[in-house]
């Protein structure tokens, strides 16, 4: 009808609101409510509010409306208005009535059935769509709604690489999507996909992983499928996947290891990985023509398709990821998973709106969807069913594909008791498992305790970004000498007060301490951008003494790769879409800079073999340190009282200024580790020495 809108809504459990913007003037009418389009119930209106343009009619029904069937309004002269029972997801009561609890969402496959439930409780009608492996048409069957709004049905019969997706009508509106719960998909996420999950799990080689006795036992190594493995610099065959990261035995041009056996050459105990969970802004079939982090999630439960070997096969990229984690165990190499269980990419267009209306992202106080990522909106964690699917991943990960530790993105949005539950999940199946993550307080927007760095009490086992570490490094390491005091400060773990600093975690574990992550410019551009006057072998020996710092302080170190190389962005930050050109790893510079390479890798080994920096408890690091300045250098004295090193006492000498620094040592003193990372070398050092200047010096008493 010209210039008349009309809206019906279910706004409380046993109240529906009319309301008419019109031209017309105000008329009695009369009202039907009519259910499945067969049942019809006349409305008597409980409150009328009439302008000149505008009327609302309440009408209290006299017991609140059962969810799940299809409801419109007749109104004689004006037609048909769907009613929209999407405000349902608010009532006080939702929760409770439709949390389901069992364990069978998405498709279960056994020989000769399959069957297929969805959670849909606000639906009036789910359709299965599917079609057998090698047909081309899809047959369309209607589901059963059961309790707590689940929707099931069985098939016999074989199906097993059946593609299918769901027809879901929700207030009078029908949408196609894709199973919340599918482990398996075709590309792009077009269709999800039956296996027999049970045939394909896999033994993840565990047996030669060592133990962390604490999470500063861990090395730290981020990097991504597609950057650790697409330089053309390399002979790695399959290079951008998750078999090229893979392939051993592969060399860069100039004879150095390339790829898996760089990787594990480092010496380095964990393997971060940017999101191998499926991701929306990569075309899965044309992976070259863009680029994407992959921080922008489409499917919870299937990895990424551009990494597969063969991407229209649904079961490559599930056997080539099993296999990447096999190889790396094997090696003594754990996999930790970057997981972004914040947000999504579209929530309109994502898989959970489509489902459940209005149910799976947070409101913030305002009505208002919260943004407080400022990625997309965010996933509301402390709702039962969210809660569930969350965790319900992250166990699927750590039972489908062996992985060993979970690395959450802006984990300051994720509430408490999610990520205790999986923490204590993977700790269960391995007590090795680590959990940290970002935990930035982004803005409380619901009234449960989130995963922020300041309730790191309330998540004793887990680790976080520290960025006071971050920032005090840069600044210190580059030449700030105003920063000295609070370098030391982030150097012996920010976990007990120390001059103006109060203590931020509860011990060392808590720290991951890094100078550069995927998300930062380089700690090499940062050098460029604050000291360009400074020859390029000044800037090199500031990121060696980068890395070093951070190798020898208490606390988690995390390195970005590249970083052991002084490698460069070009100036840029936050490249999640800006091409190889940007985020490569590059084995040129690899071979033009072994010497960088060769000292990261004696810095490793020594702190594995040097279990004093391991400590954590703060009681056992103040009473090991004594700190000295030498002008805008300082030296670390640790003292062996708890008779964990091979010494009695280590010296590290922190020199980040430009000019050597003279110390006078005494003669019983040996060098330990010097500024070309040469380690544990038994001679005496003279007297008199001079410090090298952009560098990490260490001497030691026998």
């Amino acid at each position: 009808m010209k210039d008349t809108f009309l809206s019906a809504r279910l706004v409380a459990p046993d109240l529906i609101r009319l309301v008419v913007f019109s031209t017309l003037p105000y008329e009695k009418m009369e009202y039907r409510l009519v259910s499945d389009r067969v049942h019809d119930l006349k409305l008597a209106p409980s409150k009328i509010i009439s302008t000149s343009s505008t009327l609302i009619v309440d009408f209290h029904l006299a017991a609140p409306l059962e969810l799940g069937h299809s409801y419109v309004l007749a109104i004689p002269s004006y037609g048909i208005v769907p009613l929209d029972v999407n405000e349902a997801t608010t009532f006080p009561d939702f929760d409770a009535a439709y949390l389901y609890e069992g364990s069978d969402l998405g498709s279960t496959y056994a020989p000769g059935a399959v069957s297929f439930a969805v959670w849909a409780p606000l639906a009036s009608s789910l359709l299965l769509k599917i079609k057998k492996k090698g047909q081309v048409d899809f047959a369309l069957l209607p589901m059963t709604r059961s309790e707590q709004g689940v929707y099931r049905l069985t098939l016999e019969g074989d199906y097993l690489g059946a593609e299918y997706s769901y027809f879901v009508t929700n207030s009078e509106i029908t949408v196609e999507a894709t199973d919340p719960y599918a482990k398996a998909s075709t590309p792009n996420g077009g269709a999800s996909v039956v296996e027999d999950f049970g045939a394909l799990k896999k033994d993840f080689r565990r047996e030669g992983l060592p133990v962390l006795n604490s999470y500063t036992d861990a090395i730290i190594y981020e990097g991504s499928v597609r950057d650790l493995t697409i330089d053309k610099h390399t002979d790695i065959v399959q290079k951008g996947t998750y078999k090229g990261l893979s392939e051993k035995g592969r060399k860069t041009m100039g004879g150095n290891p390339a790829g898996f056996d760089y990787l594990v050459s480092l010496g380095i105990t964990h393997l971060q990985l940017l999101p191998i969970c499926d991701f929306k802004t990569v075309d899965e079939l044309h992976p070259d023509l863009s680029y994407n982090w992959g921080y922008d999630p489409a499917q919870y439960f299937v990895p990424e398709g551009s990494y597969a070997s063969n991407v229209a096969d649904p079961l490559s990229r599930i056997e080539d990821l099993q296999a990447l984690v096999a190889s790396f165990h094997e090696a003594g190499v754990r996999i930790v998973m970057d997981v972004v269980f914040n947000h999504v990419y579209d929530y309109v267009s994502s898989v959970f709106e489509k489902l459940v209306p209005n149910y799976w992202f947070r409101r913030a106080r305002s009505g208002r969807m919260a943004n407080t990522s400022f990625c997309g909106d965010d996933l509301a964690s402390e709702r039962p069913m969210v809660h569930k699917l969350i965790v319900a991943a992250a166990e699927w990960w750590i039972d489908f594909y062996g992985i060993d530790g979970f690395r959450f993105d802006l984990m300051g949005i994720l509430d408490v008791k999610t990520l205790e539950e999986i923490s204590a999940y993977g700790k269960a199946r391995d007590p090795s498992f680590m959990v940290y993550g970002e935990g930035w307080d982004m803005g409380e927007e619901v009234n449960v305790p989130l995963g922020t760095m300041e309730n790191c009490r309330l998540l004793p086992d887990f680790a976080f970004f520290n960025d006071a570490y971050r920032d005090f490094a840069k600044r210190y390491l580059t030449g700030d000498a105003s920063a000295q005091d609070l370098f030391k400060y982030a150097y012996v773990s920010s976990s007990f007060d120390y001059g103006t600093q109060k203590a931020r975690f509860l011990n060392a574990n808590q720290t991951l301490n890094y100078v550069e992550c995927h998300d930062n410019a380089t700690f090499f551009d940062f050098v460029d951008a604050t000291r360009p006057l400074l020859s390029l072998e000044d800037k090199l020996d500031l990121c060696k003494l980068a890395v070093a710092s951070v190798l020898v302080s208490f606390g988690i170190p995390f390195i970005h790769a590249g970083e052991e190389i002084g490698q460069s962005k070009f100036g840029k930050d936050n490249t999640y879409n800006l091409s190889d050109l940007y985020n490569h790893f590059s084995y040129r510079l690899l071979d033009e800079r072994k010497e960088m390479y060769d000292y990261f890798v004696s810095l490793v080994r020594f702190r594995k073999e040097h279990k004093f920096l391991h400590a954590y408890d703060r009681r056992v690091i103040a009473p090991l340190l004594d700190v000295t300045d030498m002008g805008h250098g300082f030296m670390v004295r640790l003292t062996d009282i708890n008779q964990i090193a091979p010494y009695q006492e280590v010296d590290f000498f922190f020199n980040p200024t430009d000019e050597p620094i003279p110390y006078a040592l005494s003669s019983d003193r040996e060098i330990l580790l010097d500024s070309a990372g040469q380690v544990s070398q038994a001679h005496t050092m003279v007297q008199n020495a001079l410090i090298p200047k952009h560098s990490l010096f260490a001497t030691c008493l026998p």
